[in-house]
Order: C-alpha cells, then sequence, then structure tokens
C-alpha cells in the first residue's frame, strides 16, 4: 500500500485491513518474534551482511527474540555489535500507526498518555492517526556518564506547564526522555556500562515494572520498548560498572567474536574495504594481498604485545586495505600506468592505518608501534608465503643473493622496471606460476607476485635486507644484524651503567 492511501483517521484505520495487525495485545515483542518466525519458515538472510556469525552469534539473538528477551551483546570492538541492532529493524512491521502528534507514539487503540486519552475522548473516530516506517521506530543512544535520568526518562517542563496553565504536578508537563519517545520500538544503547549508576537503576524499573518516577511524581507509563544494550565485556564484568539488578533483568547475555576463520575475515574485509572505485587507474588486488592484510589481524589478536583486552578491531584489515590500494594508485598516477596492483611494500606504506589500531601492552610500548606492526608484516607475509611454496624449491633464487646479487626494490617503482629487475633473478618470474598466475598476466601482477616471492624469502630468514633496504643474502644479513644487535646490545649496557654508577663510569667500561 502506498503512504498515501494509509488510513489518516481512527475510524478509517477501524474498518482497514491494518485492523487485524494492530490489536492492543500485540505488543513489540511478539511483533518482532512473528515477523521472525515469517523469515525463518521463508529460509531468508537475517542479518545481511554480518558474515562468520551463522552458527556462533545469530541462532543466539534468535533464541533471545523467540523468548520475547531484552538482550545485550558483548564483545570487544569492530565486531559488528551495532550492525547488528540497527538490522533489527527488518524484524518490524514496515509502517505502524500512531496517535499523531504523540510525544510517545501511543497505540491508537490503547493509548497510555493523559493528552491523548483525552484527544480519543474528545475527537472519537476523528482521531487524526499518522504512520511510522520500522527506521522510524530505532533510537540509539552512546551511553556517557554525562547522560540523567532527564535525558533517559524525562522532565517536568515549567515552560510547558506555563503555556497551557497546568498545574506543575499534572502529567501535561512532562517533556518525555528518549525511552518513553521510544515507546513501540527499539532502544538501543551502546556502551552501557558508561552509564551513571542512577540512569541503570531508571532503566531496570521501565523494564521490570513500567512505572517513572519523573522529579517525583509518579506517572505509570507501560511502555512497549524493546532494549538492546551492547558493552565491551571488560566493563561488563567490572564490578561496579554495572548494577547487578540490571544485569539481572537482562534477558539474554550474547557474546559476539572476532572471524573465526581467515576466510570469514576475508569475506568481511572484501565487503567492507572501499577498493571497488571509480578512478582513472585499473586497480586489481592478488588474493595473497588479501590475504597478508587479513592475517595481519590474526597475528595481532594473538601477539602478547598487544593489549587483549581492547582487541584488535575488524577495521584494521579493512582499513589497511584501503590504504594500500591508495598506494597503488598513487604510485599508478605518479608512473602514469593505467593499470595497477598493490604490492607488499605498499603494506608497509598503510602503516598510519595500522598502528592506530594497536593498543600495546608495556613490553610493545617499549619496542614502538611501528616496529611491532613492521614485524607483524614481515610474520603475515611468511605465513601466507608458507601456504602457496610449502615444499617448493627456491633454491636458485636464493642461490643468486648468495653469489652476491643485491636487489633494491622501491614502492614508487613503475611494474616494467621492477619486472627487469627481478628477470635478472633465476626462477623467480617462472615461480609465481604457484601463486595462480598465468602466461599472459600484466606487467603489475608479475612485479606484485615477485616482490611477495622475495618478501615470503625474507620473512623465512632465506634472504635479507640490508641497511639500504636492499634484499641481499641471508648470510650475510644475518652478520649485519649482528653486529647491528651487538651494537645494540652494547648501547643498552652502556645506558645500563650509566644509569647505576654514573656517566663517566659508564663511558670507561665501555672502552
Amino acid at each position: 500500500m502506498h503512504h498515501s492511501d494509509l488510513p489518516r483517521t481512527l475510524g478509517a484505520l477501524r474498518s482497514s485491513r491494518f485492523f487485524d495487525q494492530i490489536q492492543p495485545d500485540r505488543a513489540l515483542k511478539d511483533e518482532l518474534r512473528s515477523n521472525l518466525i515469517c523469515k525463518l519458515d521463508r529460509g531468508e538472510e537475517l542479518f545481511p551482511g554480518v558474515r562468520g556469525f551463522d552458527d556462533t552469534v545469530i541462532p543466539q539473538i534468535v533464541n533471545a527474540i523467540l523468548s520475547r528477551h531484552n538482550f545485550i551483546l558483548l564483545g570487544l570492538r569492530g565486531q559488528a555489535k551495532t550492525r547488528i541492532a540497527r538490522l533489527l529493524t527488518r524484524l518490524l512491521d514496515p509502517r505502524m500507526p500512531y496517535i499523531a502528534g504523540c510525544e510517545i507514539r501511543d497505540h491508537p487503540l490503547r493509548p497510555i498518555c493523559k493528552q491523548c486519552s483525552e484527544k480519543v475522548l474528545i475527537h472519537g473516530d476523528q482521531t487524526p492517526i499518522a504512520w511510522l516506517s520500522a527506521e522510524d521506530r530505532y533510537i540509539e543512544k552512546l551511553a556517557t556518564p554525562d547522560v540523567t535520568i532527564a535525558d533517559m526518562i524525562g522532565d517536568i517542563d515549567p515552560i510547558k506547564a506555563a503555556r497551557s496553565g497546568q498545574d506543575i504536578s499534572s502529567e501535561l508537563t512532562i517533556h518525555y526522555g528518549l525511552v518513553p519517545r521510544a515507546n513501540r520500538g527499539l532502544f538501543v544503547i551502546n556502551e552501557l556500562p558508561d552509564l551513571a549508576g542512577k540512569v541503570q537503576v531508571g532503566l531496570f524499573n521501565i523494564m521490570q515494572e513500567g512505572d517513572v518516577q519523573i522529579k517525583g511524581y509518579p506517572v505509570r507509563l507501560p511502555l512497549d520498548v524493546m532494549l538492546v544494550f551492547t558493552a565491551n565485556p571488560e566493563d561488563y564484568t567490572a564490578r561496579g560498572k554495572i548494577i547487578t539488578p540490571l544485569k539481572d533483568r537482562i534477558g539474554s547475555e550474547i557474546r559476539t567474536h572476532y572471524p573465526l576463520t581467515l576466510a570469514h575475515g576475508l569475506e568481511i574485509t572484501k565487503q567492507e574495504a572501499w577498493t571497488r572505485r571509480r578512478s582513472p587507474v585499473e586497480l586489481e588486488i592478488p588474493p595473497f594481498i588479501h590475504e597478508v592484510v587479513e592475517q595481519i589481524a590474526f597475528l595481532a589478536r594473538e601477539d602478547k604485545r598487544i593489549d587483549k583486552r581492547s582487541g584488535v578491531s575488524q577495521r584494521l584489515p579493512i582499513t589497511a586495505l584501503e590504504n594500500v590500494t591508495s598506494n597503488a594508485e598513487r604510485r599508478a598516477l605518479k608512473t602514469r600506468e593505467s593499470a595497477t596492483v598493490p604490492r607488499i611494500l605498499d603494506l608497509y606504506a598503510a602503516l598510519p592505518s595500522i598502528t592506530g589500531k594497536l593498543e600495546l601492552e608495556y613490553e610493545g610500548e617499549l619496542k614502538g608501534g611501528d616496529a611491532v606492526a613492521r614485524e607483524l608484516i614481515r610474520n603475515a607475509v611468511g605465513k601466507v608465503y608458507s601456504s602457496y611454496f610449502d615444499g617448493v624449491n627456491l633454491r636458485q633464487v636464493v642461490q643468486w643473493f648468495e653469489l652476491g646479487g643485491s636487489l633494491r626494490l622501491d614502492e614508487d617503482m613503475p611494474a616494467r622496471v621492477i619486472i627487469e629487475q627481478l628477470s635478472r633473478i633465476q626462477d623467480l618470474l617462472p615461480s609465481t606460476k604457484k601463486l595462480g598466475l598465468t602466461e599472459n598476466e600484466s606487467d603489475a601482477m608479475r612485479a606484485s607476485a615477485g616482490e611477495f616471492i622475495l618478501e615470503g624469502l625474507y620473512a623465512h630468514r632465506r634472504i635479507s635486507r640490508n641497511e639500504e633496504l636492499e634484499f641481499v643474502a641471508g648470510d650475510r644479513l644475518s652478520r649485519e644484524e649482528r653486529s647491528r644487535e651487538e651494537r645494540e646490545e652494547q648501547r643498552r649496557g652502556f645506558d645500563r651503567q650509566r644509569g647505576s654508577s654514573g656517566s663517566g663510569g659508564g663511558r670507561r667500561n665501555l672502552n
């Protein structure tokens, strides 16, 4: 039915086909439940765009809605909690009638506020009706410590009282807060533990008893609201952050998680990253680049130098992939190439999109965000390289370096220049077939694949990189690395001695 054809008065609504749907005893949670049952019956996708939760989180949400529970999504950052909450509107009716002008969207057949009760008594079947879409019935609030009871529940409005000539204690002088205004809809509170304790008390009263006290005046409002909360498990389980009676009244506690497999992570990142873009340059991202970017996040989540309680958001691989793509695009614009393929060097150029998303522990702080991120890239390359080249003989490539060869690749080099450089190394370019490349691949793709192989050998310490960032033979590097480590060790020893016995003693001992 077109929006303009919807009944506009209470009388027209009573005689319309909507009448059976809007019986006053059909509460919001019944509406969500019956629409969910229909979707399950038709085999529809419940949360489009949410990947990796099909066997874990989504069945638990389905159970909570079928049980008519308010629920909380507990999870670290970047686990699609807010996205899931917003997708719940798909379980609402497309249109919902309410008494026109009502601040708390009263049911036309059962008004709960005094103003609407009086309106229906006076106008009867001529009472004007307005309609809300499913999206209009979704209200979201980010909890912060400064949110007050007045914001959430409401307050007495002296100006309203003065204008209407009402007594200040009259229900008609109330300015309603967010929760009453979400009546007959979904009210989502993000980061629940950040709400002040007294506001949490106000919430659990609404959840259980439906009566609200505003500035000491008891107002019974049987609100029809579905409450959905999100929180970080660390805050939620911390004592004093959340009051236990509220916890007790939340029907289901559902834990979200990061992708459990690399394949799920890849799906999410490909879906979310802005890589299909309008550009004068033709962009193609090879699978091994996607895999390395995703692997960085998986390794970071396991790394002892990175704070587990903060987590490593799925936004890390998403923004890193966007930045990698942009660096490849920038290079092509600079070198006037019509097509480009991202390389591992572009990943090092994308460090700004990685370092900000890693909350470091003390050990990580000592090393520095940049160094930790570089190490993660190197380890990720090593892991992905192993998946393609396990058992493949690349002795010839390693030998080329052992016989004195060295090679410097720069992120701004055009593909043809890189191909010229890589062609000098026996067996290197033919080995790119293992990455799924064919004979007629573009130079850009072959350059990216060849460079990936060298980075993989470097990650496995079969070849090295010197201080000029040239690939060199492994033993040459280990000599250089050893001398660099010795210098570093000496410097640390020097610092320790200087700390304990004064700078002069330290210098003497070192000499």
